[in-house]
């Protein structure tokens, strides 16, 4: 078989792969159902971003990006667990955060809204 067909028979066999990808795509995308959960905020608390070298994790020395106030509404699914030495002494302490976009907060300065 001549190099050139070989290739474009080998295009073909792709473009039909990604065509079948695409097709199931959509499908895909409509099944995960978007974040609802919303907290309310105890008491006035920092949202830290984690730095480049602590890991996914925010630690208590971590950069400030903001302070949402008391009774503010945030929506989060995920919570992250911090496995170090270094656990938050806010709103009663302890090693998870709750993640929102553009930081994270801890566990215990938040509830169920």
């Amino acid at each position: 078989m001549h190099p050139t067909r070989r290739l474009l028979t080998m295009a073909a066999a792709a473009d039909a792969v990604l065509a079948t990808a695409l097709a199931a795509a959509p499908q895909a995308a409509a099944a995960s159902a978007p974040c609802t959960s919303t907290w309310r905020a105890v008491q006035k608390v920092s949202v830290r971003r984690p730095a480049w070298n602590e890991g996914p994790v925010a630690t208590t020395r971590s950069p400030i990006v903001r302070y949402p106030r008391r009774g503010e509404r945030v929506r989060s699914c995920i919570v992250a667990i911090g496995r170090d030495s270094s656990q938050y002494h806010e709103c009663g302490g302890g090693s998870l955060w709750q993640v929102l976009p553009g930081g994270q907060v801890p566990s215990g300065c938040l509830r169920r809204a």
